[in-house]
């Protein structure tokens, strides 16, 4: 009997996200014998719980063809709405809502908690005796989800792009601080990644010979300010100018936090940044070349810049969406699809699957043998693991009059079956 098929996201966009969406929605369309129709979540877990669905097949092909080039998550939507355990009202409204629209099949794309959610949605269902078959697509380009042996995953969708936004812009901002050191002598850039340091890590691929005096400051490097203060004058005093990449969860005190619904810090929100602390402490503390600290936090644009994405993450994000449609219907249900890579000399990816319960929750760090003795760099271990994911080649951006065009999918949801209904935390943030 034919089913039909949910995809929602959850967590921070990617700039190939809509890749992963991409081939979700085109493997689905391989399988007519066992999906009717395929709908979208609008928002995630959001969308599910109040049945704001969207219908896939009543969208342009055109528009469809476009989310592959398309970054961050405008599409469908995503959401930080956390499902904690004990609220279990809100696991069975998703049930609910499955059952109302004969959900079948459900494709979750999204991080460790999104791996979580998923892996409960499919017990909920397994417990209540209902055929639902969920399966996770990994998605988050802090690159933490998996084991520290690589072994279930080599790399996550998403994790390629930013890397290769950063090569790029610490490639360019040696060159401003090469010309301008005389007045700006240290620069200090701000990376994502709160307690795993790839995203910071990669800055390093902008000068893989070691020839320009990048700094780099890891959640897992152990560094304070005081030391930092002390290394970049010591480059200061040899070279005149020092690049300071800092990651967001280098421990420099209070930031007047603000925390999202995981609980986790948004650093944008927050009332300080850390490159700003950093620039700071350096200025007042003094400098051992003339000129100041100047600080930048690129923040959100890491992961939503198209022009940086990388092709070869564009085409595994793609082809790891396809992979999870083929597990759900030839494997069942509690498994999340994974990126592998094919021992040897040059760069080959696989695809494969692992058990949801493995990677739910769990966030994996930079190894420790890939930091040098110093804990100021990432060895060449690194630099050969990461640089085949930033590809070779500038990604296909279509314009129109000058501009970027991205997918504009028709946000019309479909009639709900089921009494309204209001999400827990809704009622709590707003006191209903």
């Amino acid at each position: 009997m034919k089913r039909n098929a949910l995809v929602a996201q959850s967590g921070g966009p990617s700039p190939v996200i809509n890749a992963s969406l991409h081939g979700v929605i085109e493997a689905c369309g391989d399988f007519p014998e066992q999906i009717a129709t395929l709908y979208a979540a609008w928002h995630g877990v959001e969308g599910i719980l109040q049945e704001q669905l969207i219908d896939l097949s009543r969208q342009p092909r055109e528009e469809i063809a476009l989310l592959r080039h398309t970054p961050a998550a405008g599409a469908i939507g995503t959401g930080r709405y956390k499902l904690l355990p004990e609220q279990v009202e809100e696991y069975a409204r998703i049930v609910d809502v499955m059952q109302a629209h004969n959900i079948g099949y459900f494709f979750y794309i999204g991080g460790n908690d999104s791996m979580d959610t998923a892996h409960k949605v499919a017990q909920l269902a397994h417990e209540k005796g209902i055929d639902l078959v969920a399966v996770g697509v990994p998605k988050t380009i802090d690159n933490d989800v998996g084991d520290q042996e690589f072994r279930l995953i080599d790399h996550t969708p998403g994790y390629g792009s930013a890397a290769r936004y950063w090569a790029c812009i610490v490639q360019n901002t040696i060159e401003e601080n090469r010309g301008i050191a005389t007045s700006e002598c240290v620069s200090v850039l701000q990376a994502m990644g709160r307690s795993a340091g790839f995203i910071p890590a990669a800055a390093r691929l902008a000068d893989p010979e070691r020839k320009e005096g990048i700094q780099l400051y890891l959640t897992e490097g152990g560094h304070t300010l005081e030391s930092l203060a002390e290394n970049v004058n010591r480059q200061l005093r040899e070279m005149g100018r020092c690049i300071v990449v800092v990651s967001e969860g280098f421990d420099v005190g209070t930031l007047g936090e603000a925390r999202d619904a995981f609980g986790h810090i948004e650093y944008g929100a927050s009332k300080l940044a850390v490159a700003q602390v950093v620039a700071n402490y350096l200025n007042e503390h003094g400098l051992a070349a003339r000129g100041q600290a100047t600080w930048q936090v690129p923040g959100v644009l890491q992961r939503s810049t198209s022009i940086y994405a990388s092709v070869v993450d564009q085409q595994e994000a793609y082809e790891v969406g396809r992979k999870a449609v083929e597990i759900a219907m030839r494997e069942g249900s509690g498994w999340m699809a994974t990126i592998l890579r094919k021992p040897g000399s040059g760069y080959q990816a696989y695809y494969d699957k692992v058990r949801l319960e493995q990677v739910a929750n769990f966030a994996r760090h930079l190894p420790e043998a890939w930091l040098t003795a110093d804990r100021l760099d990432v060895t060449d271990d690194f630099i050969a693991y990461a640089q085949p994911l930033i590809g070779e080649e500038w990604p296909t951006i279509r314009l129109e009059q000058g501009r970027q065009r991205f997918v504009r999918l028709r946000i019309t949801c479909i009639e709900p079956k089921l009494p309204a209904y209001i999400p827990m935390r809704w009622r709590t943030d707003h006191g209903a």
